[in-house]
């Protein structure tokens, strides 16, 4: 194998476009590693890891494609490279501008009033001051921003009445524009304001499905509801929201907030029904109005959307009891562990949420409780965020390259402790084109070895990798595939307990 390196200086791609880069040259024969990244200090330190040389005068500016593979993929993998990096009609660039500063950006469309800011975490703070000075809303998906430089971005952006819609925030939707990972839905009335990336997607995903339109998301970060920062956004989120004559019914959606952001937040009655699923939650809020339906899984969230606009939810159960009951029959007695391997950060914590309670402790890099880290014990059950930066570091997100959850299959085909591996399969625009498919082989011998697998197809009919058709691939192979992501684990925490009633359970 030879390492190829070259560096374009000055030349600034979004991180989204990196991992687009990177997935299409490691889809070229012959390649065994590949990246396209900025040339930062932490990125050049991975390369070098590598094997890769030759970039002492590299800066953050500068765009590195680094490739590892033989004679034919070597110069293929960095021409690909270029064709995604630098047509003009790729990745949406006929609809947005994607330039190396904000100034350049507003010239060539002076009629923004949006910036997607994806720089390195460390210039990121800079970047976002200057859009809000431009008079513009700001989608901050850079991850690496410090805790007292999001609070003061979030406060200036108050005072101006703007929003800043992260950082880390993955996915947004204004006024029908996808920003990030996003899944195709039609318009409608509900708006959505999320501190949860892949639980902004699932909300979309089943109130299109269920014929509910969305009007606009707005994505806030993770952060945004702890004590720190005071839940700035989501509050102006809401606002906004309130303000906006296409939006009916609002939808809250983050993991349990700070009991003083939860009564400052929800302790006011709302100009319009609202929902807040907050994922998780334990325990009973205080002074939370009656007018505000609070719950604590995504389905719920959305079956309680639906009733705020009088209409029903459709059957959530389907035939997966029938299905569970089939695997528990061909399951040994010797397989008694759930592991759990996931794309999105939200539907793992979720699923860990509503598991436990009927299948005990759950280990995690992202844990419910600080002593349920990883590495577990043997025998342990165990669900990992495989977007987490431990994972992803040198590496594409798994949503976009499929690549990294492969190797964690394969090491589950020939645990015999396995009863059951649950996955999420995330589809939409920046996901990967075809994930079932990619998977699939993988999954097979999963199958073969005795195991079930569970798998959630968080998607709409629009989405460009086929809904019904991603959910078919793994159909035929033997999967069990539910209608929603909290039923997936219900399903597999039934198959854990040799239930299969266990699926019907209220959430």
């Amino acid at each position: 194998m030879q390492h190829e390196i070259q560096v374009l200086k000055d030349n600034y791609k979004d991180s989204v476009r990196l991992l687009e880069a990177t997935r299409a040259m490691l889809a070229v024969d012959g390649v065994e590693y590949a990246w396209a990244v900025m040339g930062t200090p932490a990125n050049l330190e991975t390369l070098a890891d590598e094997g890769f040389s030759g970039f002492e005068d590299v800066s953050a500016n500068d765009l590195v494609l680094a490739v590892r593979a033989g004679d034919p993929g070597l110069a293929e993998g960095i021409d690909v490279a270029h064709e995604v990096l630098f047509s003009a009609t790729a990745a949406g660039e006929s609809e947005a501008a994607t330039v190396g500063h904000l100034g350049a950006g507003l010239v060539e469309q002076p009629g923004s009033n949006v910036a997607v800011i994806s720089v390195p975490g460390p210039f990121a703070t800079l970047e976002t001051q200057k859009a809000l000075t431009a008079g513009l809303d700001v989608l901050l998906f850079s991850d690496n921003v410090g805790l007292a430089d999001e609070i003061a971005l979030k406060e200036r952006a108050t005072e101006l009445g703007r929003l800043v819609m992260g950082p880390g925030a993955g996915t947004a939707m204004i006024a029908g524009t996808g920003l990030g990972f996003a899944n195709r839905v039609a318009r409608g009335p509900v708006g959505v304001v999320a501190a949860a990336g892949t639980g902004a997607q699932e909300v979309m995903a089943l109130l299109d499905r269920w014929g509910v339109g969305l009007s606009h998301v707005i994505g806030v970060g993770g952060r945004d509801l702890n004590a720190d920062v005071g839940g700035l956004m989501a509050r102006a989120g809401i606002a906004t929201l309130e303000a906006d004559p296409g939006t009916e019914v609002i939808l809250l959606v983050s993991k349990p907030p700070a009991p003083e952001v939860a009564e400052s937040l929800l302790g006011t009655a709302p100009t319009k029904p609202m929902v807040a699923a907050l994922i998780g939650l334990r325990e009973e809020l205080d002074a939370v109005p009656a007018e505000i339906a609070v719950c604590n899984t995504l389905e719920q969230g959305a079956v309680l959307t639906l009733g705020a606009l009088g209409r029903t939810a459709p059957d959530r159960v389907g035939e997966t009891p029938e299905a569970v009951a089939d695997r528990i029959t061909a399951l040994a007695p010797s397989r008694t562990r759930l592991v759990g391997l996931f794309s999105g950060g939200t539907l793992c914590y979720e699923a860990m949420t509503i598991a436990i309670d009927h299948i005990g402790a759950i280990h995690s890099n992202t844990p419910l409780d600080e002593a349920w880290v990883v590495p577990a014990p043997e025998g342990a059950h165990v669900c990992l965020d495989l977007g987490e930066e431990e994972y992803t570091d040198g590496r594409p997100h798994p949503m976009i390259d499929p690549e990294a959850r492969i190797e964690w299959l394969e090491r589950q085909v020939d645990d015999a402790t396995i009863a059951v591996v649950l996955l999420d399969v995330v589809l939409g625009d920046g996901s990967h084109p075809n994930p079932a498919g990619t998977l699939a082989p993988t999954l097979e011998k999963i199958l073969d070895s005795g195991a079930a697998v569970v798998a959630y197809v968080l998607g709409t009919d629009l989405d460009p990798q086929g809904f019904a058709g991603q959910q078919k691939i793994l159909r035929d192979l033997g999967c069990i595939v539910t209608e929603t992501a909290a039923r997936a684990a219900l399903a597999a925490a039934a198959i854990v307990n040799r239930d299969p009633a266990l699926v019907h359970d209220d959430l």
